[in-house]
């Protein structure tokens, strides 16, 4: 095993060093809240293709991905790619209407706010943050797991120096300075994902005896009709889907492209991009299933089989080539950690912004305070989380629920407020009822426990319930609407939030 003391330095060089290409090149650029929380009209093609690569690529790909592959084979590999590449499709159309509607806006909440009105504001302000929190934590449940088991870091050490250092620079920099680490992390991420790969097939002695070992293991983890490998990938399709639409970073992003072409650009070419990534990263559990006993291994050893990545290595390659893995993985980390951090910034600023009179230097404290609030309750969780993938699912059944009523509004002039509410809680309720994580809590409350139906352990019914019956009954209830709301006042409602208000009004 990897020393302690030489893991804990390498950590720190390659958040040190993150840290310094943020600061660097944000200098002089941040010099108001709307500076910190946008990066408006500023970024061409190549760092958004970057941005949204590394954004959406955190640990999670080294971590519920394989845990995917290796428990339900590749049909679940399948289905996670193509979870991964739609949002960004559905994007590409999204976004240039968002900068259309919206020219002057910085967040979901604030859109949520002006279109449908405080009750669905808050659901959404609620959900979306939440999602957000919940990434965070699992972010760093999954790198203080891999450093714990390839170097008997202290879970705690490494959840504190990430959480911490990334504070700084984005505290310092803001969007601008999460953008530019994105785009170095990219750079660095894929090659280095794609050499891994190739260097385990051919330390295992290459594809044939990797296919003959899964094979022996568990001969449905290769069968594309594998029934509960094809349930569990289409309920992740649900749920990602879900998840993104309501993520507060791509809203953030889509304003800082220089124009709609590069949005749109950038977000076709990150579909294809992150489907391929996806796709690769969850194949390691497969791998992991047929080559050894690992599974069975990280299991009875304590750990969640989301690990089987990192015990695959180890059992593979020499211990500087594991390091060098996580390390890879704290890159992931940082370039989700740093973005989730500036995303949960922009909706304090300007919200606050809205309901109060703050000026500049309290909304840039706010943000930061809570900011700072949100990752010591994310290393607190993380110190106590069991599966990264499990740790999202609740999260993304609120996205499922919530996120085909929120982008109707959009396109639509019929769906009200209390319309897109009640259709976001009633594809909710559905969810809920097929939940299964949620199952003891719900069946021990009076009559309710007796009502539920069977959970679904595969969380297809749980997840395309919640998006299926939310979509429906936004439909039928802008269908019955009377009214008729003008898309083309938006952009009064929604202005910039400098200082001057000369400026904020050109």
């Amino acid at each position: 095993m990897v020393t302690t003391t030489v893991a804990l330095g390498l950590v720190v060089a390659v958040l040190a060093g993150s840290a310094a290409i943020g600061v660097w090149y944000s200098r002089g650029q941040v010099g108001s809240v709307e500076d910190l929380i946008t990066a408006r009209d500023s970024i061409g093609g190549r760092r958004m293709t970057g941005t949204l690569v590394a954004s959406v690529m955190g640990v999670w790909i080294l971590f519920s991905a394989p845990e995917a592959g290796a428990s339900f084979g590749i049909a679940a590999v399948v289905g996670y790619a193509v979870g991964e590449a739609v949002p960004m499709l559905a994007y590409a159309r999204i976004g240039p209407r968002i900068r259309q509607l919206i020219p002057d806006g910085h967040s979901l909440t604030e859109y949520a706010h002006a279109r449908y009105g405080t009750a669905m504001y808050a659901f959404i302000l609620v959900v979306s943050a939440l999602y957000m929190f919940v990434f965070v934590a699992a972010e760093l449940t999954g790198i203080a797991g891999a450093l714990s088991l390839v170097a008997g870091v202290p879970q705690w050490q490494t959840a504190v120096l990430v959480g911490g250092i990334v504070l700084l620079y984005t505290g310092y920099g803001g969007l601008t300075a999460s953008i530019v680490t994105d785009t170095v992390q990219a750079l660095l991420v894929i090659p280095l994902l794609v050499a891994t790969f190739i260097a385990v097939l051919a330390t295992l002695g290459g594809v044939a005896p990797v296919y003959d070992g899964v094979t022996a293991a568990n001969p449905a983890l290769l069968d594309p009709g594998f029934i509960p490998g094809l349930q569990f990938g289409l309920a992740l399709s649900f749920a990602i889907l879900g998840a993104e639409l309501i993520n507060q970073t791509w809203w953030q992003r889509v304003y800082a492209g220089e124009s709609d072409d590069v949005v749109r650009r950038g977000f076709r070419t990150a579909s294809v991009t992150n489907g391929a990534l996806v796709f690769l990263a969850a194949l390691f559990g497969v791998v992991a299933v047929g080559s050894t006993d690992i599974v069975t291994d990280v299991t009875s050893a304590g750990y969640n089989a989301d690990v089987a990545l990192f015990v695959l290595l180890e059992k593979a390659f020499p211990e500087p080539v594991v390091l060098g893995v996580t390390l890879l993985a704290l890159l992931l980390v940082i370039s989700s950690v740093d973005t989730l951090f500036n995303a949960l910034a922009s909706l304090v600023a300007v919200d606050l912004a809205r309901l109060t009179a703050a000026d500049d230097q309290r909304l840039r404290l706010a943000s930061r305070v809570f900011t700072v609030a949100v990752a010591l309750a994310a290393v607190y969780v993380s110190l106590r989380a069991r599966s990264v993938l499990r740790l999202f699912f609740f999260a993304d059944l609120l996205g499922a629920a919530v996120a085909f009523p929120l982008v109707y509004g959009l396109y639509s002039e019929s769906i009200t407020g209390p319309g897109a509410l009640a259709s976001s809680i009633g594809g909710l309720a559905v969810g809920l009822a097929y939940f299964p994580d949620l199952r003891g809590a719900l069946a021990a409350v009076p009559i309710l426990g007796d009502a539920l139906p069977a959970a679904d352990p595969l969380y297809l019914t749980s997840f395309a319930g919640a998006f299926c019956i939310s979509t429906a009954l936004t439909l039928v209830t802008a269908r019955l609407s009377s009214s008729a709301f003008d898309l083309d006042c938006l952009a009064g409602e929604v202005g910039r939030i400098d200082d001057d208000p000369a400026e904020a009004s050109d």
